[in-house]
């Protein structure tokens, strides 16, 4: 009973794309293992960038500087 958790930030991933992300880890996991999609979760956890932090700061702050020019 495979549990497959996916986490990305929260910044409109439609509906469909949702979709096609439970989709292909579920295919993924019956492919490479074997294992049954009836038994097979996947959960999407989308998570706001002021609570995602890369190399000591939010993404919020990142992707801020990356749109002003300043990316490092």
């Amino acid at each position: 009973m495979p549990y497959i958790n996916i986490q990305i930030t929260r910044e409109g991933a439609s509906r469909e794309q949702k979709a096609q992300l439970i989709r292909g880890a579920t295919d993924l996991v019956v492919q490479v293992l074997g294992k049954n999609p009836a038994t097979t979760f996947v959960v999407i956890e989308e998570v706001d960038t002021d609570h995602w932090g890369i190399a000591g700061e939010t993404v919020t702050v990142l992707r801020e500087r990356a749109r002003q020019g300043g990316a490092q």
